[in-house]
């Protein structure tokens, strides 16, 4: 069972200790005993980052490749419907609530299944509340 709808965001912190808060680890520890849901988009943010950040000698590939391999341990179901609304769905509540598209496919995620969105973002945490979706801060 699908306990909430993980933002990027979120997992990063799990990444760059510097980052974390009591709430990010929290989740985290949440996360080892149930899933969550991502959008197909999920993967590719979570490699931008580390692209970025080993080019800003921020994380060697060693430690991304450490990461990358804790978080394929945990429980991370990536939602195949999130292509299809992309056009629909997805670029209307992007316009509705100024959003990215890709913040936007974490929120009609997490509607759609009726569960809560763990972010950092506040853009994105301020529209999920707006629209009457629980928000996990990591904050």
């Amino acid at each position: 069972m699908t306990a909430f709808v993980l933002d990027a965001s979120v997992a990063m912190t799990w990444c760059f200790k510097n980052e974390a808060t009591p709430a990010s680890d929290e989740l985290l520890e949440h996360l080892e005993l149930e899933a969550a849901a991502v959008p197909t988009s999920w993967h590719l943010e979570v490699a931008n980052t580390l692209a970025m950040a080993e080019r800003r000698k921020r994380i060697t590939p060693a430690a991304a490749a450490q990461f990358i391999g804790m978080l394929d341990g945990l429980e991370i179901d990536v939602d195949t419907e999130t292509p299809a609304r992309a056009w629909r769905q997805i670029l209307d509540l992007a316009r509705s609530e100024h959003l990215t598209a890709y913040n936007a496919a974490y929120l009609e995620l997490a509607m759609r299944m009726g569960v809560p969105l763990a972010t950092k973002d506040e853009e994105l945490g301020e529209a999920a509340g707006h629209l009457g979706v629980v928000v996990l801060w990591a904050r």
